[in-house]
């Protein structure tokens, strides 16, 4: 790949910071989270590249990992989506030794101080190029995420997972007023609304371990957060992860950022995008199973297919 100049970088760069205020004047913020839904384990910064690029795109791998991976090509013609890869690295650098006891440089029997290299770690940035499914050809794609209407799949255990990642106790009974839930760190506790639907009992979940887990701070902090802006950290973060698996709160999540972005400055706009972003990530992490795991008490099926042939030769 050609060495990235400092101008592509900047022009990036200079996009990610257009492109946030571009979210909120035009009131595109709910086209930004909702791709932060299928991209969730890309940065912040890439998952925005991503959706000035190309508004449809819905899973995106490299050229190579197309190809390796899925077993699909990308195909002739197509435009590449460029975001910003890490680069981390080692390099030499030179100090002058110092006493350890008087901090002073210590010097050679010919005068001249004496050196000696360490080992210094430092990132750098190059532009990436991925493509979206849909500019591939090739094998089908296994589907990640089912239509949900009313009902969770393997709810149980999502149930489990979440009360296990939220920071407070989580107790499902009676919430005054017209609440789902609530997050109360004077009470030590999360509240969610008993008979709720299933999708309402995990969006409610999500939505309060946000909470639990975003605004702990602000209990006996002098200059908390105003409601308005925890609530729709919160509420932004339940509707990636629902998103994430195929669960439309559009009508429902909405509602809670209209207008958020008025007043704000761009370092705060970025910082909650950041905060939302890292957060969904590590609920939508949680929430997802754990690869199977074969143990000694259940062979593969292949090693039970060897096993069996073997014992078929042995007979004839």
């Amino acid at each position: 790949m050609p060495p990235v100049t400092d101008e592509r970088l900047a022009e990036l760069t200079g996009r990610l910071e257009s492109g946030v205020k571009e979210l909120y004047a035009s009131g595109r913020y709910a086209e930004y989270i909702t791709a932060m839904s299928k991209f969730h384990h890309y940065s912040f910064g890439n998952a925005l590249l991503i959706l000035l690029q190309c508004p449809t795109a819905t899973s995106v791998a490299g050229y190579n990992d197309w190809k390796k991976k899925f077993g699909r090509q990308v195909k002739r013609h197509e435009k590449g989506i460029q975001i910003l890869a890490p680069c981390h690295f080692t390099y030499l650098v030179e100090y002058e030794k110092k006493d350890p006891n008087t901090g002073r440089t210590l010097y050679g029997p010919d005068g001249k101080p004496l050196t000696e290299k360490r080992r210094e770690n430092a990132t750098r940035f190059r532009v990436a190029t991925v493509f979206d499914v849909s500019q591939t050809e090739g094998r089908e794609l296994p589907s990640l995420v089912s239509e949900l209407s009313g009902e969770v799949p393997d709810f149980e255990n999502v149930y489990a997972r979440l009360t296990a990642l939220c920071p407070l106790p989580v107790e499902l009974g009676p919430v005054p007023g017209t609440a789902k839930g609530y997050a109360s760190f004077a009470e030590n506790r999360v509240v969610v609304r008993s008979g709720m639907s299933q999708v309402q009992t995990i969006k409610t979940l999500i939505h309060e371990t946000a909470h639990a887990k975003l605004h702990a701070p602000d209990f006996l902090s002098e200059n908390p957060k105003p409601r308005q802006e925890k609530e729709v950290e919160a509420e932004s973060v339940a509707y990636v992860v629902c998103q994430h698996f195929g669960i439309d709160t559009s009508d429902y999540s909405l509602g809670y950022v209209a207008g958020w972005s008025r007043g704000k400055e761009l370092t705060e706009l970025k910082a909650s995008l950041n905060v939302i972003h890292s957060t969904a990530g590590e609920i939508i992490s949680a929430i997802q199973p754990p690869p199977p795991e074969l143990t000694r008490d259940e062979p593969s099926q292949e090693h039970q297919r060897r096993t069996s042939c073997r014992k078929s030769r042995k007979r004839k």
